[in-house]
């Protein structure tokens, strides 16, 4: 009886572990649950949402800082509820919006190095939620432009969603 081999492509592909200065290490990810990753990467830094008291708080690292973050490291934490999405702007590497469950989209301006201090104090607030922001996604082609959407947990139809443009002679524009 002949035997039949199946050939595969990654036959010779073999793994290595990171070393330990390549990762980040000692970070309080957030156990919150919802359908948003906890943390969002752009060409200059990673942000990741961490376990916070009084609020929702989140790190912004450099991409080039690894190794073990210490636990008094610069957040940003302005949101009086727990964060539940984070998305960086695709037009400027410094901006990134957070949604959260006091019912609010804040945008943030991250400064060119990364943070020194905390930040609590953000660019813009966007209210008009009756519950939990879940998700937010910036307009990939469209500058200036971010959908927060909310699941209401009774029909997708009624959900509330708005579409919030921040406009360029905003006083509070970045």
């Amino acid at each position: 009886m002949r035997r039949v081999v199946r050939q595969s492509k990654f036959r010779h592909v073999f793994g290595q572990a990171v070393k330990n200065d390549q990762c980040y290490d000692d970070i309080r990810v957030s156990r919150v649950t919802w359908d948003s990753a906890f943390c969002a990467v752009n060409p200059k830094f990673v942000a990741i949402i961490i376990e916070a008291s009084g609020g929702g708080a989140f790190l912004v690292l450099p991409l080039h800082k690894t190794g073990r973050i210490d636990k008094s490291y610069p957040t940003v934490c302005g949101h009086t509820g727990p964060v539940l999405d984070i998305d960086w702007c695709p037009h400027n590497d410094q901006v990134i919006a957070s949604g959260s469950e006091d019912c609010t989209v804040m945008v943030w301006q991250i400064p060119e190095n990364g943070l020194v201090t905390s930040m609590s104090e953000p660019v813009v607030i966007l209210e008009g939620h009756s519950k939990r922001v879940g998700i937010i996604t910036w307009h990939p082609t469209a500058r200036n432009i971010l959908l927060s959407a909310v699941l209401c947990g009774v029909d997708w139809t009624r959900c509330c969603s708005s579409v919030d443009m921040i406009a360029s002679h905003h006083s509070d524009s970045f």
